[in-house]
């Protein structure tokens, strides 16, 4: 890997949430990710499954955690299988885990290789009444490919009949959201990554430049700072392009006078940073655009102020609603006759600003964390507002990653990342 060891005392203390929860005389099981087939012998770079490893460490495939808090025998209670190695795979594939290292990664005592899984699980099934599965319910997810996880649970329902069926994503859901200090730190690193990419990339844009050209330069600058590169498919999109939510071709030539929108972001020890920054593709701002770009940064200022523990989601999301409603009044996009008449499941801002202005960060990019609750301490959260004018050629969208603290506003894990207007003109022009 990459980055650079990680504590395992922070993967102990996450175990003992979850079995904290468990319900009595259960076992919980957790399926590394596969490696997924491109074609021939080509397959698509490893990543492992995001629970995996935010409760072992454990970062490679064909492994497998277990917990079994009641088990009869203590050696039992956490189990780590991984793939049986040796000199043939490490001069092929490179080290694997061994047992020792299993246990220096993830404070697991109890390692063996993933081939005796079978019988020493029959063994631990007849200890206990349950099992949880750890099913993917995140509200985004769409996953059409069967997993590890699919399989196993398909396999341990028909081996298993008599066995009651529990489902891990509600302790997850839970757990997962609130962040331990030693995670807040990865992702806080992730984000300096992703911000020295930026200064890079203000240094590095002018007109005539390519899109895959910058994509190619925030790039360069997380692979040498221990990042395995993007979080997410990297969206850099000048003009037009720049309206297009979801955009990711990157193949347009980024030309004078237009904006540029980057939404990028750098993972380290496969905790993710989400970062959206416009710019203009010369260097300066014309008044038309310091005009709608101010009116985002003002949104966004005072969304941020309102991610304070008691805050709720759906509710956050209504207030900032109104925040963006004014601007776009301000801005003239939007007339008093609109707001008075607008449809209140699609209110007048939507047509400007249609999608959601903050979701949980860590792991995953869109990380899981209870949204029907009140907002909690050190829960980690992007503030995300835009405005786009397709009209004008124009999409403008800031966001940074914010921690919510116990008093006061959140911190800003990006707030030495250039934001204001002067700050990225300056960089620009140097």
């Amino acid at each position: 890997m990459k980055y650079h060891p990680i504590d395992p005392a922070l993967f102990v203390k996450n175990r003992a949430k979850f079995t904290a929860k468990m319900k009595p005389g259960s076992i919980a099981v957790f399926n590394s990710n596969d490696i997924y087939p491109i074609g021939a012998d080509s397959t698509m770079p490893f990543e492992q499954a995001r629970d995996l490893f935010y409760l072992s460490g454990a970062d490679q495939e064909e492994t497998i955690l277990l917990l079994f808090p009641d088990a009869i025998e203590p050696k039992h209670r956490e189990i780590l299988f991984v793939r049986e190695t040796n000199e043939h795979i490490a001069i092929w594939e490179g080290a694997k885990l061994t047992k020792e290292k299993g246990y220096e990664v993830s404070g697991i005592k109890t390692v063996y290789w993933l081939k005796d899984f079978e019988k020493i699980f029959f063994g631990l099934m007849t200890e206990a009444d349950t099992v949880y599965f750890n099913t993917n319910e995140h509200y985004r997810q769409s996953v059409e490919t069967q997993t590890r996880e699919d399989r196993f649970i398909k396999w341990c329902k028909e081996k298993f009949p008599a066995h009651k069926w529990e489902k891990s994503n509600p302790i997850l859901q839970n757990i997962r959201g609130t962040k331990e200090p030693r995670e807040i730190a990865l992702i806080g690193q992730a984000c300096k990554i992703t911000g020295k990419g930026f200064r890079r990339v203000l240094e590095f844009v002018k007109p005539g430049v390519w899109e895959y050209e910058i994509e190619a330069e925030y790039m360069h600058e997380f692979l040498r700072n221990r990042s395995r590169g993007f979080a997410y498919t990297p969206i850099v999109g000048s003009g037009f392009s720049a309206c297009v939510l979801h955009y990711i071709e990157n193949n347009q030539q980024c030309k004078d006078g237009d904006m540029l929108l980057m939404d990028v972001g750098a993972e380290y020890a496969n905790y993710a940073s989400d970062m959206t920054r416009t710019i203009p593709v010369n260097g300066r701002f014309t008044a038309r655009q310091k005009e709608v770009y101010s009116a985002v940064l003002r949104v966004k200022k005072e969304a941020t102020k309102m991610l304070v523990p008691g805050t709720l989601w759906g509710e956050y999301h209504q207030e900032v609603g109104k925040i963006m409603t004014s601007e776009l009044l301000g801005l003239g996009l939007l007339d008093k006759a609109d707001v008075q008449n607008e449809n209140p499941d699609w209110p007048a801002y939507k047509k400007y600003f249609m999608h959601g202005t903050s979701h949980h960060m860590g792991l995953d990019t869109h990380d899981y964390g209870p949204l029907k609750t009140p907002m909690q301490a050190n829960m980690v959260f992007t503030v995300e507002p835009g405005i786009y004018l397709p009209g004008e050629n124009m999409g403008i969208r800031l966001e940074d990653d914010v921690v919510i603290q116990e008093q006061g506003e959140p911190l800003n894990l990006m707030q030495d990342i250039p934001l204001e207007i002067e700050e990225i003109e300056e960089y620009m022009n140097k």
